[in-house]
């Protein structure tokens, strides 16, 4: 009754297109997207408070968030119960999966303060993004023009929180700048057994973007971010093989630059853009003050897109053609094992990419096409095809087919320890099909939608042992696992004083083995959040709490690993603000308000309630 008269209270008007930059190759109306798709933009982040990123995708549909301990530990994001390296991350338009870490996303390292807006794609993406876009794709940032003026965050609170960041933009003429970095860090908590020393983490990360419109329809673009990680954490006992209260620690790196030249001016409907990205990556683990082992890796990218927008008389068309061409290099250091692990790799491949897309008026239909060529493995075409049709009053159906794929590492293709971890490099892509189906309601203040979705992952790569040599080995799977689910999704807005977004998601996930599917694990068969912002004359507020159903996990300190069943929890976090005068905020922040004793993985505990205060400068 209360959210109906909110609704009464505010004016009948309609909602303003929102952009979406990943559904597609080119940026359109998320409106009119049959994609799957969550935007949260920079308010919204700011007013929940997250000093890093995992904590704002908890409340998108069908992630699933698993922490390996208290805040900066290893996080990993599952979607629609995808494996933790199907996942594609692009950070401002750079492919910032790690080459270096079995091509997976660092979500660890995501430094909330450096980011602008987030964008979460949920599906098979290979059509149009290449590798690792199984699950979905997350972009950060995609800002397009700086916004003048500098502000500057400072905060402390709980298990030793400490938090500054520093953003502003300027604007002359036709040049732009926009940039940022943020410090963090806590002494955490033992995420061991609660009476050892102390797990904490530092991070330090930055983010640059710059524009030059050179003349009229050119424009010449820079963009960079550095993440820098160092996170404690408790390992494995050298002498027993079982997790003990050790001094483990790992630092990690995660460096990127991309240049591009856009143009809009060769004919009529016609634009595009050339650019080329570097991208280095460091990941050393340490025993104490003694290192163990290190990867370093390097991926270079070019790319060149076209896309001409014409009509047939009232039906408008966009074409989309693609090149993409990278180059990886790997390399293996250790000391634990004298240097037996140590190797130097390099692969490339090289993609073309068409999509086609015909409008009429509230029908959309988006087909896209993708070859990748791979330098070491099989290559692979993949497909997309999706349709929107607008059935009046603010109703619409969706439905899309896709595809996707995920390259063998380099660890898959090569081996780690001669002797007993056998590389396979006859291995090929994992590969991804799945369907989707929507209703959707979108009029005034009311964003809604019920999707159905089904997947099936084929040629997955697994570890296989061989108890007669003791070898292990990587192969591709000879059946298939399945993901399903539904996701229930609903958006108010209610003026600048409120914004809502609630969402339910219920997924099977399961895995062959032998005649039987077992369910797989870290992956919640019931999840959901509910998330709010607004402001209100001197206030600022924000709250968001999310439910993580039962998982299974397995426990490998027993001999065998046996399976275990991590409990279900909420986890509720808010911000409050206050404006004591123009350009000068205080605010506090809770997390884990509720006090939720929980783990994401077996065996390593999470930080407790915490509170936090600061204070936000703008304008300065």
């Amino acid at each position: 009754m209360l959210t109906l008269l909110l609704l009464a209270a505010q004016p009948a008007v309609e909602p303003e297109p929102e952009i979406v930059v990943t559904a597609a190759r080119t940026e359109q109306d998320k409106a009119e997207t049959a994609a799957s798709v969550v935007v949260v933009d920079e308010e919204r982040i700011q007013r929940l408070g997250q000093p890093l990123l995992d904590g704002v995708l908890r409340s998108t549909p069908s992630a699933a968030v698993a922490t390996s301990g208290p805040p900066g530990s290893l996080t990993e994001v599952r979607i629609r119960g995808a494996e933790a390296n199907h996942t594609l991350l692009l950070i401002d338009g750079i492919r910032a999966n790690d080459p270096a870490a079995g091509n997976t996303p660092r979500f660890e390292l995501l430094n909330a303060d450096i980011a602008s807006r987030l964008e979460v794609v949920r599906g098979p993406q290979s059509a149009l993004w290449g590798s690792e876009a199984i699950g979905g794709v997350i972009a950060i940032n995609g800002v397009a023009e700086a916004t003048p003026g500098e502000q500057l965050v400072a905060e402390a609170g709980s298990n030793g929180f400490r938090r500054g960041a520093v953003s502003g933009g300027v604007r002359a003429r036709n040049v732009s700048l926009a940039g940022a970095i943020g410090w963090q860090g806590a002494a955490g908590i033992d995420s061991f057994d609660g009476s050892g020393d102390r797990d904490g983490y530092r991070n330090l990360s930055a983010r640059l973007r710059g524009i030059w419109k050179t003349a009229p329809g050119l424009e010449l673009g820079l963009a960079a971010f550095s993440l820098n990680g160092r996170s404690e954490y408790d390992g494995t006992d050298l002498l027993t093989f079982r997790r003990a209260d050790t001094l483990d620690s790992t630092r990690n790196r995660l460096a990127a630059g991309r240049v591009w030249a856009r143009f809009d001016s060769l004919s009529p409907g016609l634009d595009g853009v050339v650019g080329t990205s570097l991208l280095a990556s460091s990941n050393r683990n340490l025993l104490a003050a003694d290192e163990l082992n290190r990867t370093r890796g390097r991926r270079w990218t070019a790319d060149a897109q076209l896309q001409y927008r014409f009509a047939t008389g009232s039906i408008a068309h966009t074409a989309v053609v693609a090149l993409d061409h990278d180059g990886e290099r790997f390399e293996a250091r250790d000391i634990l094992f004298g240097g037996a692990s140590n190797q130097n790799r390099k692969r490339s491949h090289s993609a073309v990419t068409a999509e086609w897309r015909s409008q009429l008026r509230s029908a959309v239909l988006d087909i896209a096409i993708r070859r990748d060529r791979f330098s070491r493995f099989k290559d692979a075409t993949t497909l997309r095809a999706s349709a929107l049709v607008g059935v009046g009053r603010g109703w619409s159906l969706a439905a899309s087919y896709g595809e996707g794929i995920a390259q063998p590492t380099f660890f898959d293709l090569n081996g780690f320890f001669p002797g007993n971890f056998v590389g396979n490099p006859s291995l090929k892509p994992e590969s991804s099909r799945g369907v989707e189906t929507s209703l959707r309601y979108r009029r005034k203040q009311v964003d809604a939608a019920l999707t159905l979705f089904r997947q099936r992952l084929h040629d997955e790569i697994v570890d296989v042992f061989d108890p007669a040599t003791f070898q292990s080995t990587t192969a591709n799977r000879a059946l298939v696992s399945r993901r399903s689910g539904v996701e229930a999704e609903l958006g108010l807005k209610l003026g600048e004083q409120l914004s809502v977004s609630a969402h339910y998601s219920y997924l099977r996930a399961s895995e062959p083995s032998g005649d039987l599917q077992l369910k797989e694990a870290r992956r919640p068969r019931h999840s959901g959040s509910i998330a709010l912002d607004g402001a209100s004359g001197r206030l600022t507020y924000g709250a968001s709490i999310a439910f993580t159903g039962a998982r299974a996990d397995t426990d490998f300190d027993q001999f065998p690993a046996r399976p275990v069943r991590l409990a279900a929890y909420w986890l509720a976090g808010a911000r409050v603000g206050y404006r004591l005068r123009p350009g000068l905020e205080l605010f506090t922040r809770g997390s884990n308000l509720i006090d939720a004793n929980y783990q994401d993985a077996f065996g390593y505990r999470t930080e407790g309630r915490a509170i936090y205060a600061g204070v936000r400068l703008s304008g300065v």
